[in-house]
């Protein structure tokens, strides 16, 4: 039993994980961006907000998936 809620545990991590490198290239792919052309600020920064929330939402999706077995 304390095997299968470690094992659970360390899917959740990853997930997790997967999400925050996910955000971080998002996040700089859109400060390079704007950078490059700041007068597309408000594009660039909308588009990188949504690929931010979705990944984010995947992984708390994953959360509800992998900790309520």
């Amino acid at each position: 039993m304390m095997l299968a809620e470690f094992t659970g545990n360390i899917h959740i991590g990853l997930a997790f994980g997967g999400a925050a490198i996910g955000i971080g290239i998002a996040a700089a792919g859109g400060v390079m961006a704007i950078g490059r052309n700041p007068g597309a600020f408000g594009k660039v920064f909308t588009t990188m907000l949504i690929g931010m929330a979705l990944a984010e939402g995947l992984a708390i999706l994953a959360w509800i998936v992998i900790g309520n077995k």
